[in-house]
């Protein structure tokens, strides 16, 4: 299998805190790769160093063969790394449309002026509209991003992640606030709009993760435990002692 991304020793120290202790992790290209870990463990600072969050205080991370390591969250987000917050993240006085379309105009490098009318460009709003159409968003197009339901805001997101056609989707937390029939449709979403290709998500619902991901990385107090398929995972006697047999995890940093 060809790597896509690999995170080597890395650490991440805090005032009087050591966030991540050592970690190295490969993931392949066009996997669903799921990191999960009890309150603490490191999940969402190992995510943010990946993204260009947080800088690593010592380790390298490398994209594609390339090291990133410390690059500023924009530059990583034009070679092709996209992510979802934990907490939503659109922009709420615009429109659905034109909050997918400033992010598609994004990709496309383009910017308002005089001489082209940025309605008029063909590609801008064809692709606009194919992720309308991907995300489901079509009837909600004209309707301010404030105004829809929790659900939809997190389709709405999930198209501004797909927008710069990223090779790596980062999400994090994609099913937080969502019932249990909520959390089954938005993995069914997840699962159609990631087709082809390569996924790293956070997340504290299991059954949303074991029923998607294909393979699993279980974080516990800035280390690694075990990386496997879901039934690996399951089937780990450690993992099962110090995380998957307690209730209430999976959240925090």
């Amino acid at each position: 299998m060809h790597t896509i991304l690999k995170a080597e020793n890395i650490v991440k120290e805090f005032v009087g805190l050591k966030a991540l202790n050592g970690v190295t992790l490969e993931v392949y290209e066009g996997e669903r790769h799921a990191i999960i870990g009890p309150n603490g463990a490191g999940k969402s600072t190992l995510f943010n160093i990946i993204t260009g969050m947080f800088k690593p205080s010592s380790g390298k991370m490398f994209f594609r063969g390339k090291d990133i390591t410390g690059w500023p969250a924009h530059k990583i987000a034009r070679a092709k790394i996209s992510r979802s917050f934990q907490i939503i993240n659109v922009y709420p006085k615009t429109t659905v449309y034109e909050n997918i379309r400033n992010a598609v105009v994004s990709k496309f490098n383009r910017r308002f002026n005089w001489v082209t009318l940025l309605s008029r460009d063909q590609n801008i709003e064809k692709e606009s509209n194919r992720l309308l159409d991907l995300l489901s968003l079509t009837a909600a197009r004209d309707v301010l991003a404030s105004e829809l339901s929790h659900g939809m805001q997190r389709q709405l997101e999930l198209a501004l992640t797909l927008a710069l056609d990223p090779e790596l989707i980062m999400l994090d937390e994609p099913t937080a606030g969502f019932t249990r029939d909520e959390s089954h449709k938005v993995v069914q979403l997840i699962r159609q709009v990631t087709e082809g290709k390569t996924l790293i998500i956070v997340e504290h619902d299991m059954e949303a993760v074991f029923s998607l991901a294909d393979r699993i990385t279980v974080l516990s107090y800035g280390q690694i435990l075990a990386t496997g398929t879901p039934n690996e995972i399951r089937e780990n006697e450690e993992i099962k002692k110090a995380y998957l047999g307690r209730k209430g995890n999976g959240t925090g940093a």
